[in-house]
């Protein structure tokens, strides 16, 4: 465990020698890395170099052909999918609304919820009270996204996994979005957060993975990799 921002942070994922995707043409590459649950992780790199893969990993929605994956000492084969999820909640580009309110969509993260607890989820999200009785697939893509973040909280994650969870949305949304993950984050609900938008990358990061065709090229905070010595790495975190 570690501290940000005067939170007590949860374990990191520890990846050794880590080989995934199809066994003929693997898209990660023997990967090794450790990933912090503190803050906004992100991670960076080329359409294809395995950013979604690795995030798929975290939660079990993919397993590794081969290597150890970990999280708090435990190996992540171990973990029951369903309980693994629940801790380790995942927001996806688009986001999934099923038939039904506002409400009956937050309840499939927790199906005892009532409107008064709908409300609260939803007031986290800054959402108004007055959605938890809409159909939800009347809400705007913005809207839908924060009600996918309200129900990913309502089963009080130690970590959230977001893949590209704004490319979808415009400019206003967009932002939106961001400013809602900076505030979830410093609540002491980490992100681990893949991005393929340089200029959010450097709003939000407070640790960056940068990933090149199936490996890590580098790790590090935004200075340290602003001053990297591989200019493709500096590039890619978008160092001035």
């Amino acid at each position: 465990m570690g501290t940000v921002r005067g939170v007590t942070a949860p374990a990191p994922f520890e990846l050794r020698k880590v080989v995934a995707g199809p066994s003929e043409a693997p898209i990660l590459r023997r990967v090794s890395v450790e990933i912090p649950c503190s803050g906004i992780t992100a991670l960076a790199g080329p359409s294809g170099s395995g950013k979604s893969t690795l995030l798929r990993l975290l939660n079990r929605l993919d397993d590794p052909v081969s290597g150890g994956l970990t999280w708090g000492g435990r190996q992540l084969g171990d973990w029951d999918p369903t309980d693994l999820r629940r801790r380790v909640a995942m927001v996806f580009q688009r986001p999934p609304v099923f038939p039904g309110t506002v409400l009956d969509n937050l309840k499939v993260a927790s199906p005892q919820l009532e409107s008064a607890g709908g409300v609260e989820a939803l007031d986290r999200v800054g959402l108004g009270a007055e959605l938890v009785d809409r159909q939800a697939d009347l809400l705007s893509g913005g809207e839908a996204q924060r009600m996918c973040f309200a129900r990913a909280l309502l089963t009080e994650p130690a970590v959230v996994l977001a893949d590209e969870p704004t490319a979808s949305l415009d400019g206003a949304a967009r932002r939106t979005i961001e400013d809602l993950g900076r505030s979830i984050a410093d609540s002491g609900v980490p992100f681990v957060w893949v991005t393929h938008d340089v200029d959010q990358l450097r709003r939000l990061a407070d640790h960056v993975i940068v990933l090149v065709d199936g490996r890590v090229a580098a790790t590090g905070s935004l200075p340290e990799l602003d001053a990297h010595a591989d200019r493709a790495v500096r590039e890619l975190v978008g160092a001035s």
